[in-house]
Protein backbone atom coordinates (compact mmCIF):
# COMPACT_ATOMS: atom_id res chain seq x y z
CA UNK A 1 0.00 0.00 0.00
CA UNK A 2 2.97 2.12 0.17
CA UNK A 3 2.70 2.97 -3.41
CA UNK A 4 -1.09 4.26 -2.58
CA UNK A 5 -0.60 6.63 0.16
CA UNK A 6 3.00 8.18 -1.82
CA UNK A 7 0.35 8.58 -5.13
CA UNK A 8 -2.12 10.30 -2.91
CA UNK A 9 0.15 12.61 -1.24
CA UNK A 10 1.59 13.46 -4.76
CA UNK A 11 -1.92 14.46 -5.57
CA UNK A 12 -2.71 16.67 -2.95
CA UNK A 13 0.62 18.01 -2.62
CA UNK A 14 0.86 19.15 -6.66
CA UNK A 15 -2.70 20.28 -6.69
CA UNK A 16 -1.91 23.15 -3.57
CA UNK A 17 1.41 23.71 -5.63
CA UNK A 18 -0.71 24.70 -8.12
CA UNK A 19 -3.79 26.28 -6.46
CA UNK A 20 -1.59 28.58 -4.31
CA UNK A 21 0.90 29.37 -7.08
CA UNK A 22 -2.29 30.75 -9.57
CA UNK A 23 -2.99 33.05 -6.95
CA UNK A 24 0.26 34.31 -5.81
CA UNK A 25 2.03 34.95 -9.90
CA UNK A 26 -1.86 36.27 -10.80
CA UNK A 27 -2.02 38.85 -7.99
CA UNK A 28 1.77 39.28 -8.46
CA UNK A 29 1.18 39.88 -12.30
CA UNK A 30 -2.18 42.21 -11.55
CA UNK A 31 -0.33 44.82 -8.96
CA UNK A 32 2.71 44.94 -11.66
CA UNK A 33 0.43 45.73 -14.50
CA UNK A 34 -1.57 48.33 -12.37
CA UNK A 35 1.25 50.11 -11.71
CA UNK A 36 2.38 50.72 -15.16
CA UNK A 37 -0.85 51.15 -15.81
CA UNK A 38 -2.30 53.99 -13.24
CA UNK A 39 -2.32 58.00 -14.38
CA UNK A 40 -1.77 60.66 -12.57
CA UNK A 41 -4.69 62.23 -10.74
CA UNK A 42 -6.41 65.33 -13.09
CA UNK A 43 -8.34 66.53 -9.83
CA UNK A 44 -6.74 69.01 -7.80
CA UNK A 45 -8.50 67.87 -4.86
CA UNK A 46 -6.44 64.15 -4.51
CA UNK A 47 -2.97 65.37 -3.05
CA UNK A 48 -2.34 62.35 -1.58
CA UNK A 49 -3.04 60.40 -4.37
CA UNK A 50 -0.15 58.68 -6.64
CA UNK A 51 -2.44 57.28 -9.67
CA UNK A 52 -6.07 56.42 -10.22
CA UNK A 53 -7.01 53.75 -12.92
CA UNK A 54 -11.06 52.87 -14.06
CA UNK A 55 -11.17 49.10 -14.62
CA UNK A 56 -14.44 46.96 -16.01
CA UNK A 57 -14.66 43.22 -15.39
CA UNK A 58 -17.32 40.84 -15.43
CA UNK A 59 -20.56 43.87 -15.67
CA UNK A 60 -18.85 45.69 -12.52
CA UNK A 61 -16.73 49.31 -12.81
CA UNK A 62 -14.04 49.49 -10.44
CA UNK A 63 -11.79 52.99 -9.52
CA UNK A 64 -8.49 51.92 -8.15
CA UNK A 65 -6.21 54.61 -6.30
CA UNK A 66 -2.79 54.28 -5.29
CA UNK A 67 -2.10 56.31 -2.13
CA UNK A 68 0.91 57.64 -0.01
CA UNK A 69 -0.61 56.63 3.62
CA UNK A 70 -0.68 59.09 6.42
CA UNK A 71 -1.85 58.31 9.82
CA UNK A 72 -5.09 60.71 8.58
CA UNK A 73 -5.62 58.16 5.63
CA UNK A 74 -5.01 54.78 7.79
CA UNK A 75 -7.31 52.34 7.06
CA UNK A 76 -8.51 49.87 9.63
CA UNK A 77 -8.00 47.06 7.77
CA UNK A 78 -5.53 46.37 5.30
CA UNK A 79 -5.77 43.46 2.90
CA UNK A 80 -2.00 41.63 2.49
CA UNK A 81 -0.80 39.49 0.28
CA UNK A 82 1.82 36.81 1.24
CA UNK A 83 0.58 33.64 1.77
CA UNK A 84 0.00 32.45 -1.51
CA UNK A 85 3.69 32.95 -1.61
CA UNK A 86 4.44 31.19 1.29
CA UNK A 87 2.45 27.62 0.77
CA UNK A 88 3.41 27.70 -2.68
CA UNK A 89 6.87 27.61 -1.75
CA UNK A 90 5.96 25.02 1.16
CA UNK A 91 3.83 23.00 -1.21
CA UNK A 92 6.79 22.93 -3.69
CA UNK A 93 9.93 21.81 -1.61
CA UNK A 94 7.12 19.00 -0.47
CA UNK A 95 7.17 17.96 -3.86
CA UNK A 96 10.92 18.34 -4.30
CA UNK A 97 11.02 15.64 -0.94
CA UNK A 98 8.59 13.37 -2.53
CA UNK A 99 9.74 13.25 -6.15
CA UNK A 100 13.77 13.53 -5.56
CA UNK A 101 14.97 13.37 -2.26
CA UNK A 102 13.05 10.31 -1.33
CA UNK A 103 14.19 8.62 -4.49
CA UNK A 104 17.53 10.49 -4.80
CA UNK A 105 18.20 7.01 -6.76
CA UNK A 106 16.08 7.17 -8.79
CA UNK A 107 15.61 10.78 -9.68
CA UNK A 108 18.20 12.75 -8.94
CA UNK A 109 21.65 10.86 -9.57
CA UNK A 110 22.82 10.02 -13.48
CA UNK A 111 25.34 7.22 -13.33
CA UNK A 112 26.70 7.87 -16.33
CA UNK A 113 27.75 11.53 -15.56
CA UNK A 114 28.71 11.40 -11.74
CA UNK A 115 29.38 9.46 -8.73
CA UNK A 116 27.09 11.16 -6.03
CA UNK A 117 25.40 8.91 -3.43
CA UNK A 118 21.66 9.64 -3.29
CA UNK A 119 23.10 11.69 0.53
CA UNK A 120 24.93 13.69 -0.85
CA UNK A 121 23.34 14.87 -3.80
CA UNK A 122 20.55 15.65 -1.29
CA UNK A 123 23.24 17.90 0.56
CA UNK A 124 24.05 19.19 -3.28
CA UNK A 125 20.52 20.34 -3.53
CA UNK A 126 19.75 22.14 0.14
CA UNK A 127 23.25 24.03 0.28
CA UNK A 128 22.92 25.20 -3.17
CA UNK A 129 19.13 26.49 -2.36
CA UNK A 130 20.58 27.92 0.52
CA UNK A 131 23.54 29.96 -0.77
CA UNK A 132 22.44 30.82 -3.79
CA UNK A 133 20.00 33.02 -1.94
CA UNK A 134 22.61 34.64 0.32
CA UNK A 135 24.97 35.32 -3.05
CA UNK A 136 21.57 37.19 -4.35
CA UNK A 137 20.41 38.66 -1.68
CA UNK A 138 23.78 40.03 -0.13
CA UNK A 139 24.36 41.43 -3.75
CA UNK A 140 21.31 43.52 -4.40
CA UNK A 141 21.61 45.07 -0.77
CA UNK A 142 25.29 45.72 -0.99
CA UNK A 143 26.44 49.01 -2.94
CA UNK A 144 26.67 47.31 -5.99
CA UNK A 145 22.74 46.26 -6.03
CA UNK A 146 21.61 50.32 -4.92
CA UNK A 147 24.17 52.46 -7.24
CA UNK A 148 25.36 49.61 -10.19
CA UNK A 149 22.01 47.72 -11.25
CA UNK A 150 23.04 46.55 -14.57
CA UNK A 151 26.37 45.47 -13.36
CA UNK A 152 24.17 43.58 -10.09
CA UNK A 153 22.02 42.25 -12.58
CA UNK A 154 24.59 41.13 -14.70
CA UNK A 155 26.13 39.02 -11.68
CA UNK A 156 22.68 38.09 -10.84
CA UNK A 157 22.47 35.98 -14.18
CA UNK A 158 26.16 34.57 -13.74
CA UNK A 159 24.99 33.06 -10.37
CA UNK A 160 22.09 31.59 -12.06
CA UNK A 161 24.28 30.38 -14.75
CA UNK A 162 26.80 28.88 -12.39
CA UNK A 163 23.71 26.56 -10.85
CA UNK A 164 22.35 25.37 -14.12
CA UNK A 165 25.89 24.22 -15.23
CA UNK A 166 26.12 22.87 -11.48
CA UNK A 167 23.05 20.79 -11.73
CA UNK A 168 23.67 19.85 -15.56
CA UNK A 169 26.97 18.49 -14.61
CA UNK A 170 25.69 16.38 -11.36
CA UNK A 171 22.37 15.56 -11.72
CA UNK A 172 19.95 14.10 -14.16
CA UNK A 173 18.67 16.39 -16.69
CA UNK A 174 15.14 16.41 -15.06
CA UNK A 175 16.42 17.33 -11.49
CA UNK A 176 18.66 19.31 -13.08
CA UNK A 177 15.60 21.84 -14.29
CA UNK A 178 13.49 21.16 -11.68
CA UNK A 179 16.46 22.12 -9.06
CA UNK A 180 17.37 25.75 -10.78
CA UNK A 181 13.23 26.58 -10.53
CA UNK A 182 13.45 25.38 -7.50
CA UNK A 183 16.44 27.91 -6.81
CA UNK A 184 14.68 30.64 -8.01
CA UNK A 185 11.36 29.90 -6.71
CA UNK A 186 13.09 29.40 -3.08
CA UNK A 187 14.64 33.25 -4.14
CA UNK A 188 10.69 35.10 -4.95
CA UNK A 189 9.46 33.70 -1.45
CA UNK A 190 12.73 34.88 0.10
CA UNK A 191 11.96 38.64 -1.43
CA UNK A 192 8.27 38.30 -0.22
CA UNK A 193 8.92 36.93 3.19
CA UNK A 194 12.37 38.78 3.91
CA UNK A 195 12.49 41.96 1.85
CA UNK A 196 9.11 43.04 0.56
CA UNK A 197 6.70 42.45 3.57
CA UNK A 198 9.09 43.58 6.28
CA UNK A 199 9.18 46.91 4.13
CA UNK A 200 5.35 47.37 3.90
CA UNK A 201 5.21 46.27 8.03
CA UNK A 202 7.89 49.05 8.98
CA UNK A 203 5.72 51.52 6.79
CA UNK A 204 2.65 50.61 8.15
CA UNK A 205 3.84 50.10 12.01
CA UNK A 206 5.04 53.96 11.33
CA UNK A 207 2.07 55.51 9.80
CA UNK A 208 -0.20 54.07 13.00
CA UNK A 209 2.18 55.54 14.88
CA UNK A 210 1.80 59.29 13.88
CA UNK A 211 4.98 58.89 12.19
CA UNK A 212 6.31 59.87 8.43
CA UNK A 213 6.92 56.56 7.12
CA UNK A 214 10.50 56.07 5.16
CA UNK A 215 9.05 55.98 1.44
CA UNK A 216 12.65 55.02 0.29
CA UNK A 217 11.38 51.20 1.87
CA UNK A 218 8.21 51.03 -0.78
CA UNK A 219 10.84 51.05 -3.56
CA UNK A 220 13.49 48.71 -2.20
CA UNK A 221 9.91 45.99 -1.68
CA UNK A 222 9.08 47.20 -5.15
CA UNK A 223 12.07 46.15 -6.90
CA UNK A 224 12.52 43.04 -5.52
CA UNK A 225 8.50 42.56 -6.78
CA UNK A 226 9.47 43.37 -10.20
CA UNK A 227 12.78 40.66 -9.81
CA UNK A 228 9.64 37.89 -8.74
CA UNK A 229 7.88 38.59 -11.79
CA UNK A 230 10.83 38.39 -14.39
CA UNK A 231 11.99 34.97 -12.43
CA UNK A 232 8.19 34.12 -12.94
CA UNK A 233 7.76 32.83 -16.02
CA UNK A 234 11.42 30.87 -16.28
CA UNK A 235 10.84 29.26 -13.04
CA UNK A 236 7.24 27.85 -15.13
CA UNK A 237 8.78 27.03 -18.29
CA UNK A 238 11.27 25.02 -16.34
CA UNK A 239 9.01 22.99 -14.23
CA UNK A 240 6.83 21.97 -17.16
CA UNK A 241 10.10 21.46 -19.36
CA UNK A 242 9.75 17.55 -17.46
CA UNK A 243 7.83 16.86 -19.86
CA UNK A 244 9.68 17.04 -22.89
CA UNK A 245 12.39 15.48 -22.63
CA UNK A 246 13.97 17.29 -26.02
CA UNK A 247 14.94 19.69 -22.83
CA UNK A 248 15.60 18.16 -19.89
CA UNK A 249 17.61 15.25 -21.69
CA UNK A 250 19.11 17.18 -24.04
CA UNK A 251 23.16 16.84 -23.60
CA UNK A 252 23.23 20.86 -23.66
CA UNK A 253 20.12 21.18 -21.24
CA UNK A 254 22.00 23.71 -19.31
CA UNK A 255 22.07 26.10 -22.28
CA UNK A 256 18.72 25.50 -22.68
CA UNK A 257 17.68 26.11 -19.09
CA UNK A 258 19.54 29.61 -19.70
CA UNK A 259 17.18 30.03 -23.21
CA UNK A 260 13.99 29.45 -20.82
CA UNK A 261 15.18 32.39 -18.24
CA UNK A 262 15.81 35.02 -21.14
CA UNK A 263 12.81 33.65 -23.27
CA UNK A 264 10.16 34.00 -20.09
CA UNK A 265 12.13 37.41 -18.67
CA UNK A 266 10.97 38.68 -22.23
CA UNK A 267 7.27 37.59 -22.54
CA UNK A 268 7.19 39.25 -18.57
CA UNK A 269 8.41 42.39 -20.38
CA UNK A 270 5.96 42.25 -23.29
CA UNK A 271 3.23 41.53 -21.48
CA UNK A 272 3.42 44.03 -18.24
CA UNK A 273 5.92 47.10 -19.41
CA UNK A 274 4.16 50.05 -21.12
CA UNK A 275 6.91 51.41 -22.01
CA UNK A 276 8.52 51.47 -25.59
CA UNK A 277 11.17 48.81 -24.46
CA UNK A 278 8.48 46.33 -24.72
CA UNK A 279 8.82 46.84 -28.31
CA UNK A 280 12.60 46.54 -29.13
CA UNK A 281 12.56 43.58 -26.30
CA UNK A 282 10.48 41.33 -28.66
CA UNK A 283 13.67 40.65 -30.86
CA UNK A 284 16.06 39.36 -28.17
CA UNK A 285 12.61 37.47 -27.06
CA UNK A 286 12.29 35.85 -30.14
CA UNK A 287 15.73 35.21 -31.15
CA UNK A 288 15.67 33.16 -27.82
CA UNK A 289 12.82 31.50 -28.58
CA UNK A 290 14.29 29.73 -31.95
CA UNK A 291 17.15 29.23 -30.47
CA UNK A 292 15.40 27.25 -27.85
CA UNK A 293 13.73 24.87 -30.50
CA UNK A 294 16.93 24.53 -32.23
CA UNK A 295 18.98 24.07 -29.20
CA UNK A 296 16.56 21.16 -28.27
CA UNK A 297 16.02 19.77 -32.05
CA UNK A 298 19.68 19.16 -31.95
CA UNK A 299 20.33 15.87 -29.70
CA UNK A 300 23.55 15.11 -29.59
CA UNK A 301 24.01 11.28 -28.75
CA UNK A 302 26.03 9.91 -25.35
CA UNK A 303 29.68 9.62 -25.41
CA UNK A 304 29.18 5.88 -25.90
CA UNK A 305 26.99 5.76 -28.89
CA UNK A 306 29.11 6.43 -31.15
CA UNK A 307 31.62 3.39 -30.21
CA UNK A 308 29.18 0.98 -31.23
CA UNK A 309 30.28 -2.19 -31.91
CA UNK A 310 26.85 -3.83 -32.78
CA UNK A 311 26.25 -4.67 -36.86
CA UNK A 312 23.49 -2.66 -38.13
CA UNK A 313 23.07 -5.18 -40.59
CA UNK A 314 21.86 -7.85 -38.24
CA UNK A 315 18.46 -8.84 -37.68
CA UNK A 316 17.90 -8.94 -34.22
CA UNK A 317 16.03 -11.64 -32.21
CA UNK A 318 12.92 -10.91 -30.27
CA UNK A 319 14.42 -12.87 -27.51
CA UNK A 320 17.65 -10.33 -27.18
CA UNK A 321 15.14 -7.28 -26.62
CA UNK A 322 12.91 -9.67 -24.23
CA UNK A 323 15.77 -10.06 -22.16
CA UNK A 324 17.22 -6.49 -22.31
CA UNK A 325 13.14 -5.39 -21.39
CA UNK A 326 13.12 -8.05 -18.24
CA UNK A 327 16.91 -6.83 -17.14
CA UNK A 328 16.26 -3.17 -17.58
CA UNK A 329 12.51 -2.19 -17.87
CA UNK A 330 10.63 -4.23 -15.91
CA UNK A 331 12.15 -2.85 -12.61
CA UNK A 332 9.84 -0.36 -13.00
CA UNK A 333 7.20 -1.29 -15.65
CA UNK A 334 5.76 -3.93 -13.65
CA UNK A 335 2.60 -4.70 -11.39
CA UNK A 336 4.97 -4.88 -8.58
CA UNK A 337 8.00 -2.70 -9.51
CA UNK A 338 11.08 -2.30 -7.66
CA UNK A 339 10.80 0.90 -6.70
CA UNK A 340 7.71 1.36 -5.28
CA UNK A 341 7.06 4.72 -4.77
CA UNK A 342 6.70 4.63 -8.64
CA UNK A 343 3.52 3.03 -7.83
CA UNK A 344 2.83 -0.18 -10.37
CA UNK A 345 2.92 0.65 -14.46
CA UNK A 346 4.47 3.99 -13.93
CA UNK A 347 2.69 5.90 -17.38
CA UNK A 348 0.59 3.35 -17.79
CA UNK A 349 3.21 1.62 -19.41
CA UNK A 350 3.05 -2.41 -18.30
CA UNK A 351 6.26 -4.76 -19.51
CA UNK A 352 6.23 -7.64 -17.11
CA UNK A 353 3.65 -9.46 -19.61
CA UNK A 354 4.05 -13.62 -20.59
CA UNK A 355 2.41 -13.20 -23.47
CA UNK A 356 2.07 -9.93 -26.34
CA UNK A 357 4.99 -8.69 -25.65
CA UNK A 358 6.13 -7.43 -28.85
CA UNK A 359 3.05 -6.37 -29.44
CA UNK A 360 2.64 -3.79 -26.45
CA UNK A 361 6.91 -2.63 -27.28
CA UNK A 362 5.33 -2.38 -31.44
CA UNK A 363 2.20 0.23 -30.08
CA UNK A 364 4.50 2.36 -28.13
CA UNK A 365 7.48 2.85 -30.82
CA UNK A 366 7.39 6.66 -30.94
CA UNK A 367 7.58 6.90 -27.07
CA UNK A 368 10.79 4.18 -26.81
CA UNK A 369 12.07 5.39 -29.68
CA UNK A 370 11.78 9.79 -28.15
CA UNK A 371 12.86 8.38 -24.26
CA UNK A 372 15.32 5.60 -24.90
CA UNK A 373 16.94 6.07 -28.37
CA UNK A 374 17.15 9.54 -28.65
CA UNK A 375 17.11 11.73 -25.53
CA UNK A 376 18.61 8.34 -23.50
CA UNK A 377 16.12 9.88 -20.67
CA UNK A 378 14.19 6.62 -19.95
CA UNK A 379 14.86 4.92 -17.29
CA UNK A 380 14.72 7.53 -14.95
CA UNK A 381 18.56 8.46 -14.67
CA UNK A 382 19.34 5.07 -16.02
CA UNK A 383 18.77 3.64 -13.21
CA UNK A 384 19.01 0.15 -14.49
CA UNK A 385 22.32 0.95 -16.29
CA UNK A 386 20.82 0.51 -19.57
CA UNK A 387 23.49 0.39 -22.06
CA UNK A 388 24.18 2.07 -25.39
CA UNK A 389 24.41 -0.84 -27.01
CA UNK A 390 21.17 -2.06 -25.51
CA UNK A 391 19.43 1.02 -26.78
CA UNK A 392 20.94 0.50 -30.18
CA UNK A 393 19.52 -2.86 -30.23
CA UNK A 394 15.99 -1.46 -29.13
CA UNK A 395 16.13 0.85 -31.82
CA UNK A 396 17.29 -1.50 -34.64
CA UNK A 397 14.69 -4.46 -33.90
CA UNK A 398 11.96 -1.41 -33.47
CA UNK A 399 12.54 -0.70 -37.26
CA UNK A 400 13.04 -3.75 -38.31
CA UNK A 401 9.23 -3.96 -38.08
CA UNK A 402 9.34 -5.15 -33.94
CA UNK A 403 8.65 -8.42 -35.39
CA UNK A 404 8.27 -11.65 -32.53
CA UNK A 405 9.99 -14.91 -32.90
Amino acid sequence: MEWYFSEWAHYVVRWTHLITGIAWIGSSFYFMWLDAALEKPKAQTKPDVEGELWMVHSGGFYEVERKRITPATMPAKLHWFKYEALFTWISGICLLVLAYYLNASAMMIDSGKTQLTAEQSIYLSVGTLIITWFLYDGLWQSTIGKKLPGLALAISLSIVASAAFLFAHYFSGRAAAIHLGAMMGTWMVANVWVRILPAQSKMVDATREGRTPDYALSGHAKKRSVHNTYMTFPVLFMMLSNHFPHTFGNSMNAVILLLMIVFGAGVRHVMVAKDRSRYWILVPTAASALALVFTAATQKESDGAGTSKIDRNQVVKFSVIQDIVQRRCVTCHADKPAISTFGPSPGGVKLDLTQGLAERLKSLTDKIQLRVIQTRTMPPANISHLQDDERELIGLWLSQGAKPE
